[in-house]
């Protein structure tokens, strides 16, 4: 039996990084809750513990640990936005550990990431516990590696393997990262015991069998002709996001070229140059944003959650489907109901050719097919929902059908049930006074395919009790869902806003742009895709029919051009992609430009009195685009439907493909300047003539009283 010793120093008393000694081994535990993120405390702790190892020749090796559920699962990104990383630097960190003649093993369990693993890296040995992931996720905060990760993991790997880790920015599980080399030992248990054996095995073999990673020749025998240049042809030019992964491209090239403390340095400045650039910081803010999301004022934080076992859905359709699919993923049973067996027969073919995808890609294992499809039963009573713990309704987008659905809902959802509507734009209020128990009502608005789709609306009704809300954002991010609660008003925050973006695009197809430029413009600026392409994917008689429910309500009735396209194209049966025609024809899913949309904007523009010009730039395609999509943004904020401007933009990043790049429309508003959103705001505003809609009506804060 070893006898541990814990040094009582005083220097260790508040420090986040602890040394205790047991035998010849000496233990370093970082415990720096929550995530044991590298800060300046803790960069601190681990030079002054190294510093004492290196002065204690008893001390035969060393362990590196995290205390908690991880080793350390990144660096503390707030000390980004300082102009200088408090001192010590990581590199620091690294030289020390890399100077220490007796062996360093980091035993690694949980997360693995960015500064942990490079701080893994300077160790002399790895070992994990099955399941860890570890990963060099830098590049999606619009960053590299800035301590060594470019220099130290292509001589560990191989720089095809580290190009691959580092410019995707995914974390791998400890099986591959044992296959490639990255660690030397995988252990399904006892990790910290295995880990002593380990280091016990070491003292007793020579110093010169350290393996110091900064100090082993890069394989360059084995590089591909011509990767780097590959790998560059591949990103994203440094306009769209791109800066970061080239410039890791460029950082794995000089390990390959260079000698390591050359190559460290060049890695120091690009990490200061993309730290610098206006897409890291909005990619921070995105970042930061999504987890304030998390936060709701005025809820106690450790409030009583209800439990959710088992979830009933009404409507087995696209969405319906979708929905479910969220939650067997986590294990929760599904009662999924339909009107006719028809529909419910093809809502569960659907689901089972999805996991059936899934698994032939290999991101599912097989037998998960059949494990799933267990956890949901099919049924066209909905009595068989009344002991599900939560009941979300998914038909048809119409009041009065949702109305009738919540109004018999609110009679046989067991006492405590929640009861939650998908909706995407109307009165959640009106749904939940439907059920005679409006506390145990919200919205839980999922974006198409909801399977796949990040983005969770959250809205909370007038009279939504909080315990409500607290527990569906607890199971949002069980459910692996960023979760933004929105008040209620039409749209909420994501398709409110959406109006304005696609009133003017319609407006501006019957003016003489055509789709094809539209969409160009706006994809230049990072979109994934413009807002006919978009339509077109979504279904236009999705769009249109959400058009039409509106004008139901007595809207845009003094507008008879408003949104006249896609009402038009629905009339024509033109739905998109699902049929082949929409703003565009399809040949399979690739666009192509259809005279008979310009023919029919042309026809629309006459009847509507709308003046037809030559010459529409790009520039003006995306301020109309833009500027009423952020205007109607800060009347959100200022209605206090929305609690943060971040919260606007993670609905956007995260619901409408947004580039996150830019940060959301409220962060790119700002980096634009209020001034230029007031002025331009009014210059359209004048020039449009009419606005009966308040498009460009300035909100409060740009400027105008």
């Amino acid at each position: 039996m070893h006898r541990t010793v814990r040094f009582l120093m005083d220097m260790y008393m508040n420090s986040p990084v602890s040394l205790t000694q047991s035998g010849s081994i000496a233990m370093i535990c970082i415990d720096h809750p929550p995530v044991n993120a590298s800060s300046q405390a803790v960069r601190a702790g681990l030079v002054q513990c190294f510093a004492t190892v290196a002065a204690n020749r008893t001390i035969g090796a060393v362990i590196l640990y995290g205390a908690g559920n991880n080793f350390m699962a990144g660096s503390d990104i707030a000390e980004f936005d300082l102009e200088n990383l408090p001192a010590p630097d990581p590199n620091q960190v690294h030289e020390a550990i890399e100077a220490f003649d007796r062996p360093v093993i980091a035993a690694l369990h949980g997360a693995v990431l960015g500064g942990g693993l490079e701080l893994a890296l300077a160790c002399h040995y790895r070992i994990a516990l099955a399941g860890t992931t570890l990963g060099l996720p830098e590049v999606r905060l619009g960053l590299l590696p800035g301590s060594g990760g470019t220099q130290r993991m292509p001589r560990l790997v191989g720089v095809v393997k580290a190009l691959e880790m580092m410019t995707s920015g995914s974390p791998v599980d400890a099986a591959a990262a044992l296959q490639s080399g990255l660690l030397d030992q995988v252990v399904q248990e006892a990790l910290l015991p295995r880990a002593l054996a380990l280091a016990e095995q070491l003292v007793r073999r020579e110093r010169s069998s350290l393996r110091i990673i900064c100090r082993l020749p890069l394989d360059t025998a084995s590089m591909p002709p011509g990767v780097f240049d590959d790998y560059r042809r591949k990103l994203p030019a440094d306009e769209k996001g791109g800066r970061a992964a080239r410039k890791i491209v460029d950082r794995v090239e000089a390990a390959a070229t260079l000698s390591f403390a050359d190559g460290l340095q060049l890695e120091r400045m690009a990490f200061k140059c993309c730290k610098d650039s206006d897409e890291s910081r909005a990619l921070r803010h995105v970042f930061f944003a999504e987890r304030a999301a998390a936060r709701i004022p005025g809820l106690p934080s450790g409030s009583a959650l209800r439990p959710i076992r088992h979830v009933g859905i009404i409507g087995a359709g696209t969405m319906g489907g979708g929905i479910a699919m969220n939650f067997v993923n986590v294990g929760i049973p599904v009662t999924l109901v339909e009107v006719s067996q028809q529909a419910l027969d093809h809502g569960l073919e659907i689901i089972r050719k999805n996991y059936a995808a899934s698994a032939a890609k290999g991101r599912i294992p097989v037998d998960r097919v059949e494990k799933n499809m267990g956890l949901i039963k099919g049924t066209l009573r909905d009595e068989d929902v009344t002991s599900c713990d939560l009941v979300i309704e998914a038909a048809f987008e119409s009041l009065e059908i949702k109305k009738a659905i919540c109004t018999r809902l609110g009679v046989i959802c067991k006492p405590g049930a929640i009861i939650a509507s998908n909706t995407s734009t109307l009165d959640v209020n009106a749904l939940a006074e439907a059920t005679g128990r409006p506390g145990d009502v919200l919205g839980m608005h999922f974006f198409s395919p909801a399977n796949v789709m990040k983005l969770l609306e959250v809205v909370r009704g007038t009279r939504t009790d909080p315990q409500v809300l607290a527990t569906v954002m607890a199971l949002a991010k069980q459910i692996g869902k960023v979760a933004v609660v929105s008040g209620v008003c039409y749209g909420f925050i994501g398709n409110r806003m959406l109006e304005g973006y696609l009133r003017e695009t319609e407006q501006l197809l019957m003016e003489g742009a055509e789709p094809a430029q539209i969409d160009a413009a706006i994809e230049a600026i990072g979109f994934a895709m413009g807002p006919c392409r978009m339509i077109d994917m979504a279904g236009v008689d999705v769009a249109a029919k959400v058009v039409l429910e509106r004008q139901k309500e007595g809207f845009y009735a003094d507008d008879a051009s408003y949104r006249a396209v896609v009402r038009k194209l629905y009339e024509m049966s033109r739905h998109g992609q699902k049929n082949g025609v929409g703003y565009y024809r399809y040949e399979g899913r690739t666009p192509v430009p259809d005279e008979r949309v310009t023919q029919i904007a042309r026809e629309l523009a006459v009847q509507h009195r709308i003046p037809r010009r030559t010459v529409i730039t790009d520039e003006e395609i995306v301020e109309r685009c833009m500027y009423p999509l952020m205007n109607e943004g800060k009347k959100i904020l200022d209605e206090g439907i929305a609690y943060r401007a971040g919260d606007i933009d993670v609905v956007w990043v995260h619901g409408y493909g947004f580039p996150a790049f830019k940060g959301g429309p409220m962060h790119l508003a700002a980096q634009w300047g209020e001034e230029c959103v007031r002025r331009r705001l009014e210059f359209y505003g004048k020039r449009q003539g009419g606005d009966p809609h308040g498009y460009w009506h300035c909100a409060e804060g740009w400027g105008i009283a």
